[in-house]
This record gives C-alpha cells, sequence and structure tokens, in this order.
C-alpha cells in the first residue's frame, strides 16, 4: 500500500500539515461515511492544491477558499442530474457502492471514491473522463492511485504531459 513517505518522495515535501480532525468529522457526519485514512493523511498533509498543474486536491477546512465540502455539494448535485448518472457505473453518493466525488482535473476528468459494500473491503477509486462517456475502476487505494499517477502511469490522468520536470504541487489561491 502506498504511504504518504512514497507520496512526499515524489511530490516534495507537504507544508500544510493539518492536524485539527474537525473538518473531516464535521464533513463526514454531514455525508455519513468516514473517508479512508490515506486519503484523509495525504490532503492533510497538502491541503487544497494543484498536483502537475493538473489535479486538484481540496482540504475540507471550510475557511479555506477551496474546500472539499463545497466540491462534493456541487459534484453530487451535478451527478445526480437524470442526464449526467449514464456517465458513471453506479449513483454518487455515500452509500455502499455508491461514488464520493473527491477531487477534478483542469483536463475534464473526476476523481471519485468508491464507497466500500460492507466494512472489511478497501475503498477504490473510479475517474471519469468529461469528454467521453468512459469511466475507469481502479482497484487501488487513493494512495496507490496517486502514486502511480504521480509516477507518471496511465491512471487516466495523464501527468507527464502537464509536469515535464517531474511531480510538482502549489497551493490553491
Amino acid at each position: 500500500m502506498a504511504t504518504l513517505t512514497d507520496i512526499r518522495a515524489l511530490l516534495g515535501e507537504p507544508r500544510f500539515n493539518w492536524s485539527d480532525p474537525a473538518p473531516w468529522i464535521e464533513l463526514e457526519q454531514e455525508l455519513g461515511i468516514e473517508f479512508p485514512a490515506d486519503f484523509r493523511e495525504i490532503v492533510d498533509a497538502y491541503g487544497s492544491v494543484l498536483v502537475n498543474e493538473q489535479l486538484y486536491l481540496k482540504h475540507p477546512a471550510r475557511h479555506l477558499l477551496h474546500d472539499l465540502g463545497t466540491l462534493i455539494d456541487g459534484d453530487l448535485e451535478m451527478w445526480r442530474e437524470e442526464d449526467m448518472a449514464e456517465f458513471l457505473p453506479s449513483p454518487v453518493g455515500s452509500q455502499p457502492g455508491e461514488l464520493m466525488p473527491v477531487a477534478s482535473a483542469r483536463t475534464g476528468e473526476s476523481v471519485f471514491l468508491r464507497v466500500p459494500d460492507n466494512s472489511g473491503s478497501p475503498w477504490r477509486v473510479v475517474v471519469q473522463e468529461m469528454d467521453s462517456p468512459s469511466w475507469t475502476l481502479y482497484e487501488m487505494t487513493f494512495g496507490e492511485w496517486l502514486l502511480a499517477y504521480l509516477k507518471g502511469r496511465d491512471v487516466t490522468l495523464c501527468s507527464r504531459d502537464h509536469a515535464p520536470d517531474g511531480p510538482s504541487y502549489r497551493f490553491l489561491p
């Protein structure tokens, strides 16, 4: 399993380093889920950032201009529209088997975490490409998927085009 140490080795030292669990607790209570530990750890370390000038990751702290709760609220509303739902393998939401939107890309992709069918099952990543009706399920944790992305592997997003000098990130304004 990918760890924050593996991601840090490629992406660089995090500078956000959030330690207060309150924003996560509030968002998780609102949604009725508990996000996977690796996703929380990565987002707590880096905060709301743009990775490789392509992938938006957002932290749940509501005082930030770019927060995860606002992203999720808007995306859940959009993906629940009848004409959008056909582009995903299952409905969006917080029930087992549903997809929770957690990230987006400048290039039009949406990144979802698939809510496990039961408490012993792992969370998985689904990436949907907005310019086509296609989606891909990755049998990976979020950390494994992000690590593959940072290494330039094909996980629907292509980082080589956007990070020719290697992985990088910058805080969102």
